[in-house]
């Protein structure tokens, strides 16, 4: 075997597939890329068992087939040294690759390409189109609600729903909710699945670079993501996803208008000096004044500021995680946001005003924390 390759190419490539390796598992063969040639096309993955990725690279010179898997670190150590320059790679009769640059010549050790684990194949798949836009969205905006408990395995993945009326997509910790929906994209039948977040995160990596369509498979248990010369196979999150219509609440009198740069640079101020357990700020709302208190007791810290709002509904006090109420903030674009609430005790809800897309639909969800007067 005997390809050429562009150096820059070949480790910009590589560090998108470098982050599906995990460095504490037990099988050796998943700390290689495997690397397979057939005449002028160049297919490389990279795999945890649970996520394969796999990039296909035409350009590349070759003059036979061959399957070989290659230390990563090795590899992604050494290209990371060269400047951009042709790199020629000859598979040798001793168990070795040897590659050649302008500067020299290394060798790294090979192991056949048979032992690498396969990507799942889905049989008789769903598919549905999505603009990659509307996926990139979807996932940044609610990858961060997912949780982090592994005895509530559902509820640490984003669900998806396709539907005839829409794609919806949700991410919730019970202590927060994000729902993401966008009409204009269809699909013929109602189907959902819910995604582990570390595929959604290469995922969320790789589209930000392009603009294309993506293709959606999926099944029971797997799904795959096809676009430009990437595909991600990847086990999806074996559950049913919990009634999240049935946590947000539908009558919310209390309407606050108010500026999110305003409102998130207040908020993460007053937060520094709130408890580091709770991180809990109150929020007193009275005509057109917003009140945003924090306090740590234990160590006699305490902040206060004022800002003006539109707001329509009764005066209220009420609390909420500052960590959670940034994290929202943080993840909107708009100007001005909307925060609706009903009482202290019922979860309040953050829209933004403006900023969307056509048929497009952002819907925050946050749980409120139990005022100590």
């Amino acid at each position: 075997m005997k390809f050429i390759i562009s150096s820059s190419y070949l480790l910009k490539q590589l560090q998108v597939l470098g982050s599906v390796i995990n460095t504490n598992h037990t099988l050796h063969i998943l700390d290689n890329f495997l690397f397979e040639v057939d005449e002028n096309q160049l297919k490389i993955s990279a795999s945890d068992l649970e996520t394969t990725v796999t990039a296909t690279l035409d350009d590349v010179q070759s003059t036979s087939q061959a399957s070989v898997a290659i230390s990563a670190r090795l590899l992604l150590d050494t290209l990371k040294t060269f400047p951009d320059q042709p790199l020629t790679f000859v598979l040798t009769d001793e168990n070795t690759i040897e590659i050649s640059s302008e500067m020299g010549k290394y060798v790294l050790a090979y192991l056949p390409g048979e032992e690498f684990p396969k990507a799942e194949t889905l049989e008789e798949p769903s598919t549905t189109i999505l603009p990659s836009s509307v996926l990139a969205t979807a996932v940044s905006k609610t990858i961060f609600a997912a949780g982090n408990d592994d005895l509530r395995p559902v509820m640490s993945g984003v669900y998806f729903n396709f539907s005839p009326s829409g794609v919806i997509f949700v991410a919730t910790d019970a202590h927060k909710l994000v729902k993401y929906s966008q009409t204009a994209i269809t699909s013929d039948a109602e189907t959902s699945f819910i995604m582990p977040k570390k595929p959604l995160n290469i995922l969320k990596n790789i589209l930000a670079s392009t603009d294309t369509d993506v293709r959606v498979e999926f099944n029971e248990s797997n799904a795959r993501f096809s676009f430009d010369n990437y595909t991600l196979t990847c086990r999806l999150i074996d559950g049913k996803y919990p009634n999240y219509e049935a946590v947000i609440p539908k009558e919310n009198p209390n309407k606050l208008e108010i500026s999110r740069t305003q409102l998130l640079s207040s908020v993460r101020r007053v937060a520094v000096f709130a408890s580091k357990t709770t991180h809990q700020i109150r929020l007193k709302i009275t005509g057109s004044e917003l009140n945003i208190s924090a306090e740590d007791i234990d160590y006699s810290n305490k902040a206060e500021e004022r800002l003006t709002c539109n707001y329509q509904g009764d005066d209220m006090q009420i609390g909420f995680n500052s960590k959670f109420l940034i994290e929202m903030l943080s993840n909107l674009e708009s100007d001005t946001v909307l925060l609706e609430m009903s009482l202290p005790n019922r979860a309040g809800i953050l829209t933004p005003l403006e900023g969307l897309e056509d048929g497009e639909n952002i819907l925050m969800l946050v749980m409120p924390v139990m005022l100590n007067n």
